[in-house]
Formats: structure tokens, sequence, C-alpha cells
């Protein structure tokens, strides 16, 4: 995800500012690791290293360890073993993390109208993109009629009444590639909070939440990536619990006889139509603003500049910016004073 797909090679928002003026009380700490396919970049302001050191590890680590258990495709991962369960037409049981992004990901299947869905594993894969290395072939035209006829959703998956999960659908395939990432960022945030820290930064490959400010009340400021260009287009300035998350058709993809095909799959057909370049959306402060980060970006993505204000509403999203396949920008005017605009769209069009 993008749609449904695992591995995020590239990011689709940066840190612009994260270490400047540091001084000595509080001091600026930062580790960096690889997981969920992608660069993680952690930033912690406080005085006590200690301290500090060990909510970065502690995070971390959690972070590496659900990389292992919920990959889409390694045979180790409990969400290959799932589906095998759901293809085999058996029940299987999920752990409280498994469990818990089952259930948010039936809620948020239904909110977005189901332009996004942790069902359609089998279509990303169809495409190729199950796999680092992936070829530019299309699959067979039969092949997405099939899936696209075969409907599966997350709404197929029911609980029994021992606590297991049962798809009444063979073609379910769970990848929470679209919003594992997000909920992570929500979980992370949490335990930081827990271990006593208060002003942090935490970038898992492009999706970003602020905890806090930076010392003297400086509010985190991020880059939203330019989409045909390595740079910041836009940048702006995160408030405490805000987090902010790009769906782009640059970040895994591939060009065949002068078209682009890339990993964000349309739930709707099985299809890669790469007809928007990027959606970033800004998700406001509370308990799962981590997760509409990356989830509500895909629907904006599929529903285009048309559509893409009322899909916007459904999330509650405090902004969002669409960038059109002829690189025009759309969005909100509101959203737009909050921007500042190193790299210009060749158009800004404001909506609502």
């Amino acid at each position: 995800m993008r749609h449904g797909c695992w591995r995020w090679a590239a990011t689709a928002a940066f840190v612009v500012s994260a270490l400047a003026g540091c001084s000595p009380q509080p001091e600026a700490w930062q580790q960096e690791s690889f997981v969920f396919g992608t660069r993680v970049v952690l930033t912690v302001y406080d005085a006590d290293h200690t301290k500090a050191q060990a909510a970065m590890a502690q995070v971390l680590g959690d972070l590496d360890q659900l990389h292992q258990r919920l990959h889409a495709w390694q045979a180790a991962g409990e969400v290959h073993a799932a589906n095998q369960a759901i293809a085999a037409g058996e029940p299987f049981k999920a752990s409280p993390e498994l469990d818990e992004l089952i259930t948010l990901g039936q809620q948020l299947e239904q909110q977005s109208g189901q332009l996004f869905s942790p069902a359609i594993g089998a279509m990303v894969a169809a495409w190729g993109f199950h796999a680092d290395q992936y070829a530019a072939r299309l699959p067979a035209a039969q092949v997405l009629s099939d899936l696209a006829s075969a409907r599966p959703r997350m709404a197929d998956l029911l609980r029994q009444p021992d606590g297991r999960w049962l798809s009444r659908n063979p073609a379910v395939q769970l990848d929470f590639g679209g919003m594992a990432k997000g909920w992570a960022l929500d979980r992370s945030r949490a335990m930081l909070l827990k271990a006593g820290i208060s002003s942090a930064l935490l970038n898992i490959g492009g999706n970003i939440i602020a905890l806090g400010s930076k010392p003297g009340g400086e509010p985190w400021r991020v880059g939203l990536r330019h989409p045909r260009q390595a740079d910041a287009m836009a940048t702006l300035a995160l408030a405490d619990g805000e987090a902010v998350g790009t769906s782009g058709d640059y970040q895994r993809f591939f060009q065949l006889q002068g078209r682009r095909y890339c990993h964000l799959i349309d739930p709707r057909d099985a299809q890669s139509r790469c007809q928007v370049q990027s959606v970033s959306v800004l998700s406001r402060a509370g308990p799962h603003a981590g997760l509409l980060s990356d989830v509500a970006s895909k629907p904006l993505y599929f529903a285009g500049p048309a559509a893409a204000a009322g899909y916007a509403s459904r999330f509650g999203l405090a902004g969002w910016l669409l960038i059109d396949s002829r690189g025009e920008a759309w969005l909100p005017q509101a959203f737009d004073k909050r921007l500042q605009w190193p790299l210009q769209p060749t158009r800004i069009h404001h909506t609502g």
C-alpha cells in the first residue's frame, strides 16, 4: 500500500530542521535504523542522556520486532501465516498487535468507502511488489479481473467465539503496508511519553509525528518532498501530536512503454493507474494521528482532485495537498497558509 506494499524505498517527507540550534540544556540525541523496508530517524531533546538513549533504544527495538512479525511476504512473519490459513479456509489466532491492526483495518476500510483496504495483498503481489526487487512487467489482464471480481474485503474477516479469525472469502490476503508505519508512529509516541520524553520527532520513511516542540517552543518543521525532485516542495511546522504522511507514484514503480506503473493499487479493480503524482495529508493530534496520516492519503489519491476534499472530511484531516499528473497542486486555502514553498508548483488550485 503504498497501497498494499510493505517496502518503501524512498521517503515521502523528510526532516528539514531537527537538530539546528542545539543547546546544552536540553541536548539533542538522534538514532537511526532501517525497519519496514525504510529509513527510520528518531530525534529526542532531553537533558538526561541515559534516559534519552534508553527510550530511543526501546522504540527502535519495538519497530524492528514489529517489522519481522508483520511482514507481508516473509515466511517467518505472523501475517504470512495468517494469509496461509485464510487461503486454506482455516481460522487463525492473532497476536494482540495483529488483532488491533485487523480491527482498525476493518474500520478504516469502511470509513474510506473501500478506497483503502489491507485485504488486497494478492493484488499487490500480482503486480510484483511483494518483493525487494521487482520486474517491469504487466500482470495478465485475466488475473487482475479475477482478483477484482473476488472482491477481497476486511469485512470478510469474522471474529470467532474462541477469539480466532476466519475469512468467509479465501481471496483475502492481508498486507498492512499502507497503515503499519502510521500505526507504529502512534505506538512509538506513546512509548516515548511513558519514558518521560516530552520533545521528539519520529520519522518512519516519510511518515512523521511530533511530540512536543523543540527547546524554547520552536515547532518541528518538516518538508513535503517534490514528487519529481529529491528536494522539499513545501515545508510545514508540526504542532504537538500532529502527523504528516505522503503517498506517491515515485516510491516504488516501474515504467513500461512510456507509462508509469506504481505500487498504489486501486482496491476496486486491482489497477495501477498513477494518475496522481502524490498526496500528502496532515492529521490532527489524537490517539490515531499517525495511523490516519498513513491511511488517509490513499483514498484521496484514488479519488483525485475532484473528490479529494470529501474524503479528507471523512477523516477529519487538518490539511491535505494533492499534486496531479501535470504537477499542479490542489489543497484547501487554509492549509496553504501553513505552508512555505521552496519549490512552487506550476499552478495552485484552492478547494473549499
